[in-house]
């Protein structure tokens, strides 16, 4: 096995970066990016890429070998996840490499299911390829933790957005929605939605606040993620702009097993996917929620509820990165707090968390927390 040169870690943080452009659009799949290089005399020379397509499509590495056509023969190839060796709804990736008469295969990180991982690498190697594995594996890590989560503990990852006051409130009591944060934030809001398989918000921020939770940037209007409200007595309206929107992004409510049957076949009937779950105490459990999520294949999700919601999930220990904006007003009296039951200052500085990044978007000052050794 060769070792790892500066271009190989150069090829694999440009696999990583377009890896990135297929999240949230290629669930329950993990975005995956592959680049075919040869060695010419002048240095290396990119002869093709490709990124998972949607479920039931080609792969990344298939898509790049279609693009290399006779050039992948001799050439190296660098894909971000080991590729797979079963035969699914798809051919193995592995085979295609083989088939294509590839040299040398660089893998960022192995598969991280433990019944198949090394699995792709062996059968690379049986045929007689050179394999390098682990090539940033702690960027991958990180780029593939909702794949990851989902396979292992059968739940997303979870992202919670949190924009509060100067004064550290998210709204006023009785008064709807109110707007913290400014264009370039919003701007950032809208982009991380593009990244993620599903939104979620409680009921009463969806009767509160009627929001449409779609990506609402210029070109990734078709990237807006799976709408997700948890109503325990399926009270959403039906006039409301999720359900009038369904048709074309879809809305999933998650509600208590015992509600309203008549409210439910109104629903459905509307076109909203109604998931029943049980119910402990009144209440829909987080865990039964992601659960329930990583069930239908969502692997990345983003938390944008009120203060019982978001405190619900840092309670039970389920949220695994947090962005707190703090826009620049002050709401004062009769603000409603950041969080239910706990004080975000205390979540701020919270040892399971680590202080990944800090800035401005435009006048919000923002802080991005991660859970540590995530």
């Amino acid at each position: 096995m060769s070792s790892v040169s500066n271009i190989d870690l150069r090829f694999m943080a440009a696999a990583e970066r377009l890896a990135r452009r297929g999240l949230g659009c290629v669930w329950p799949n993990p975005s995956v990016a592959a680049l075919i290089v040869r060695e010419e005399e002048g240095g290396p020379v990119l002869v093709g890429r490709g990124v998972t397509s949607r479920p039931g499509m080609a792969h990344a590495e298939v898509n790049a070998l279609r693009q290399a056509g006779e050039q992948a023969r001799g050439a190296t190839c660098y894909v971000t996840l080991e590729p797979c060796s079963h035969y699914g709804r798809t051919p193995p990736c592995s085979l295609a490499l083989i088939e294509a008469g590839v040299r040398r295969v660089v893998v960022g990180m192995l598969d991280p299911n433990p019944r198949v991982a090394g699995r792709g690498v062996k059968m690379l190697q049986d045929a007689g390829i050179e394999v390098v594995a682990g090539v940033r594996e702690a960027a991958m890590q990180t780029l593939y933790r909702g794949f990851t989560l989902r396979q292992l503990k059968q739940r997303p990852q979870v992202f919670m957005k949190i924009a509060v006051s100067r004064d550290g409130f998210i709204g006023r009591a009785g008064e709807g929605q109110i707007r913290i944060s400014g264009p370039l934030s919003m701007r950032k809001v809208h982009g991380y939605r593009a990244e993620y398989d599903a939104i979620l918000v409680g009921s009463g921020t969806a009767l509160a606040d009627d929001p449409q939770l779609t990506c609402r940037l210029p070109g990734l209007a078709d990237r807006s993620p799976v709408r997700v409200i948890i109503d325990r007595r399926a009270r959403l309206a039906l006039n409301s702009k999720l359900v009038q929107t369904c048709p074309d992004v879809p809305v999933w409510l998650i509600c208590g097993n015992d509600a309203d049957p008549d409210k439910i076949d109104a629903l459905v009937a509307a076109g909203v996917n109604v998931i029943r779950v049980p119910v402990d105490v009144d209440v829909i459990r987080p865990a039964v929620i992601l659960s329930a999520l990583a069930t239908r294949g969502v692997t990345r999700l983003m938390l944008e509820g009120g203060s019982r919601m978001a405190s619900s999930f840092l309670a039970a220990d389920l949220v695994d990165d947090l962005c707190v904006v703090t826009g620049d007003i002050v709401i004062g009296k009769d603000g409603v707090p950041a969080l239910h039951d706990l004080a975000l200052a205390d979540v701020l500085i919270d040892p399971k968390f680590e202080r990944v990044e800090a800035g401005y978007f435009g006048s919000d000052a923002y802080v991005f927390l991660r859970r540590r050794g995530a």
